[in-house]
C-alpha cells in the first residue's frame, strides 16, 4: 500500500488469485482479535472494512446458525452476505465502507454508509483493474482515473454497475408534512448518542460550547452517570486561539456537565505551519474545509497523545435543521427542505432527472459536483483530520434513524420565524429545553451558530488570508483560469490551497473530487440565488451571511476566565504545537 493511514494498530494483506485486500486497523471494538480481513466460517468470504456497526449484537441474533470468529462489530458483514446475499446493506446501522470478496465465484461488492461518514474512493488502472481505497493516496500512483465513491451506494462486480441502497422516504420530490414532536426528536437523538458509546477503548467528546457539541456532551454525561458499569470520567476537548469564543463557551459547558476538560491553544502561525500537512491528509482544497480542518487536525494530535482513541463530534446538525445563517433567507419551506436535502446527501439522481439526463454515467459529470454534500465537507473533515492521528470520530447527528425522523418533519417548523420566537435550529433547541431536568443552561441551548473555523478565533481566518496574500501575487491571480481551468480559485487563499493540493495530487481525477460552484456561508450554489447581494461574495465564511458574529467576539487577546466553581484538575490547558503530553497526572480509564 502506498499509505498506512488511517489505522495504527494492525496491518495486513490478503491475496486470492488476482484479488488483494489490504487493511490498516484502528482497533476500537475487540482490539485483541478483530484483525482483518474478516471471514465467514470456511473463509470463502473475506471482508475488509473501515467503520463501526452499532447494531452488530442485534444482527448476530438474526444469524443463529453462524459461528463468529471474533467479537468485532464488523464480523457480521460476511455472515449477513452469506445469509442474505447482496441485499443486506440496509440492515447495517453504523458508519462504514467495505470491500467484500466472495471466493466461490470471484465476485465482489463495495459499499459505503448512507451519508458517507467514512471516506472511500474508486479507481481504474490502465489494465482494466479496479482499485478501492479510503484515501486518494492509495490510488494516486496506480490508477488512470479515480473518483469519490458515492455514499448510500454499492457496487456489484456481478452487475458491473453502481446502485443506491439508501432510499429514505423523505428524499423525494415531495415536501414532508409530519408534525413536529419534540419528545420523539429528543429520544431519537439520545438513542443516536448512546449507541455510539459502544467501545472497548478510552473515549471523549469534542466540545466547542455550541449547541450541537454541547448536546452530545450532555447526553453522554447523563448516560455515563446512569451506567453503573462505567466508572471513568468523561473527558471533553476544545481547541482555539487564546480568548476565542469556543474556548470560553466550552469551559462553561464542561463546568456545568462536570467533565474533565482539556483546552488546546494554538496560534495563527501554528496553524499556518500545519496547512501543508492538513491538505495532504484531508485531500481537499476547499477553503472552508481547510480552515476548519486545521484546528481539528492539531487538536486530534494532542487527544491521541494522551491515550484517547475515539471521540464523539457534533457534525451534521446544521445540514439537517438548516442551521447555517444563510437559511434565514430561504423564501419558502419547499426551498428550505430541498436545500437541506442537498446538504445532507448527494442529490445527483434528482438533479440529473431535473436536468433531463436520462442515464447516470458511472463517471461523475461536472453537473454532479455542483451539489454540496456532507461527505465532501464536514464528514471528510471529521473523518480525515482525526484518523490522520489514529483517532476515530463518531457523529450522532448523522445516525440513520435520527436523520429519517428529523428530515421527515414539516420544514415549516424548521424555518426561522422571529414573530414566533424561532431562531435557527429551533426544533432541536426546543426538544432539549427541559425545565425540570435541564440538559444545558438556557443561554447555551440558545447560543447563536458559529462556524467551527470562526469559533476557534476570528483572527485565524484573517491570518490565513494575510499569509496567502504574501504567497500569491496579483499576476498569479490574473492567470488563475489558465493554470486552474477547473474550479478556478477566486481568492488568493483559494489559490494558495490549490497550489499545495496540486503538488500532492497532480492528477486531473484528484482535482475533480473537490466540488466547486458559488457559495455563501457554506451554502450550495442553488441557495446563492436567495439573495442578490450574495452573488458577488468571495468569502465562504458564515460572517458573509450575517454580520452579527463580530458582536459575539470580545477582546480575543485576553483569555476567557475559568469558571469559579472549577478546580485546577477540572480544566487542563495545553498548547498544541508541543508533542509531549501536557496534562500531567491525567489517567485515561477504559
Amino acid at each position: 500500500m502506498p499509505t498506512k493511514a488511517p489505522g495504527p494498530d494492525w496491518s495486513g494483506i490478503y491475496q486470492h488469485g488476482k484479488f488483494f485486500l489490504a487493511h490498516q486497523r484502528l482497533a476500537v471494538i475487540d482490539p485483541a482479535s478483530g484483525d482483518q480481513p474478516l471471514f465467514n466460517e470456511n473463509k470463502t468470504i473475506a471482508v475488509t472494512v473501515n467503520g463501526e456497526i452499532y447494531n452488530h449484537e442485534e444482527l448476530r441474533k438474526r444469524l443463529p446458525n453462524h459461528k463468529f470468529r471474533t467479537g468485532s462489530d464488523c464480523d457480521v458483514i460476511a455472515h449477513l452476505y452469506e445469509e442474505f446475499g447482496e441485499n443486506f446493506i440496509d440492515m447495517l446501522d453504523g458508519m462504514f465502507s467495505f470491500v467484500l470478496l466472495d471466493t466461490r465465484d470471484n465476485s465482489f461488492i463495495v459499499a459505503r454508509d448512507a451519508i458517507g461518514i467514512t471516506s472511500l474512493y474508486i479507481g481504474w488502472g490502465v489494465d482494466g483493474s479496479i482499485w478501492i481505497s479510503s484515501e486518494l493516496k492509495g490510488l494516486n500512483d496506480d490508477c488512470e482515473h479515480f473518483q469519490c465513491f458515492p455514499p448510500g451506494h454499492m457496487y456489484s462486480s456481478k452487475e458491473g454497475s453502481l446502485r443506491r441502497w439508501y432510499n429514505p422516504v423523505w428524499f423525494s420530490e415531495s415536501v414532508p408534512s409530519t408534525p413536529y414532536e419534540p419528545l420523539a426528536l429528543r429520544r431519537a437523538f439520545e438513542n443516536a448518542v448512546i449507541k455510539r458509546l459502544m467501545t472497548d477503548v478510552p473515549f471523549g467528546v469534542l466540545l466547542s460550547g455550541g449547541l450541537d457539541s454541547s448536546l452530545v456532551a450532555a447526553i453522554t454525561a447523563r448516560q455515563l452517570k446512569a451506567d453503573k458499569q462505567r466508572s471513568a470520567p468523561l473527558h471533553s476537548f476544545c481547541v482555539g486561539l487564546e480568548g476565542s469564543p469556543d474556548l470560553k463557551a466550552a469551559r462553561e459547558v464542561a463546568d456545568y456537565l462536570g467533565t474533565v476538560h482539556h483546552e488546546f491553544h494554538f496560534t495563527v502561525q501554528d496553524g499556518i505551519d500545519a496547512i501543508e500537512d492538513v491538505i495532504y491528509h484531508i485531500e481537499s482544497y476547499d477553503v472552508t474545509t481547510i480552515r476548519a480542518s486545521t484546528p481539528m487536525f492539531l487538536m486530534s494530535r494532542k487527544i491521541e497523545s494522551i491515550g484517547v482513541k475515539m471521540v464523539l463530534s457534533g457534525e451534521g446538525s446544521d445540514e439537517i435543521f438548516g442551521g447555517y445563517l444563510y437559511f434565514h433567507k430561504a423564501p419558502n419551506k419547499e426551498e428550505f427542505h430541498h436545500e437541506t436535502c442537498r446538504k445532507v446527501i448527494n442529490m445527483w439522481e434528482v438533479v440529473l432527472k431535473r436536468a433531463g439526463v436520462s442515464r447516470f454515467p458511472f463517471i461523475y459529470s461536472s453537473l454532479v459536483w455542483q451539489i454540496k454534500a456532507l461527505h465532501l465537507y464536514d464528514c471528510l473533515r471529521a473523518n480525515k483530520a482525526t484518523s490522520a492521528w489514529g483517532l476515530e470520530a463518531r457523529v450522532p447527528f448523522l445516525d440513520k434513524e435520527f436523520i429519517n425522523i428529523a428530515m421527515d418533519i414539516d420544514p415549516a417548523w424548521k424555518m426561522i420565524d422571529p414573530e414566533k420566537g424561532r431562531i435557527e435550529k429551533w426544533v432541536l433547541r426546543r426538544a432539549f429545553d427541559d425545565e425540570e431536568y435541564p440538559y444545558l443552561p438556557k443561554h447555551i441551548l440558545y447560543r447563536q451558530k458559529e462556524q467551527f473555523s470562526d469559533g476557534v478565533g476570528y483572527s485565524w481566518i484573517d491570518g490565513l488570508k494575510e499569509h496567502a496574500a504574501q504567497n500569491v501575487t496579483d499576476k498569479m491571480m490574473q492567470n488563475a483560469a489558465n493554470i486552474f481551468p477547473y474550479n478556478t480559485p477566486a481568492t488568493k487563499e483559494a489559490y494558495y490551497y490549490r497550489m499545495i493540493f496540486e503538488r500532492f495530487f497532480p492528477q486531473n481525477s484528484a482535482r475533480l473530487t473537490v466540488p466547486g460552484g458559488a457559495t455563501v456561508a457554506c451554502s450550495t450554489a442553488k441557495a446563492v440565488e436567495w439573495d442578490a447581494s450574495w452573488s458577488g461574495n468571495l468569502d465562504p465564511s458564515g460572517r458573509a451571511a450575517l454580520g452579527v458574529h463580530l458582536s459575539a467576539y470580545n477582546h480575543q487577546q485576553h483569555a476567557a476566565p475559568v469558571s469559579a466553581t472549577a478546580t485546577p484538575s477540572d480544566i487542563i490547558i495545553d498548547n498544541v504545537p508541543r508533542m509531549e503530553v501536557g496534562a500531567q497526572g491525567l489517567a485515561i480509564q477504559s
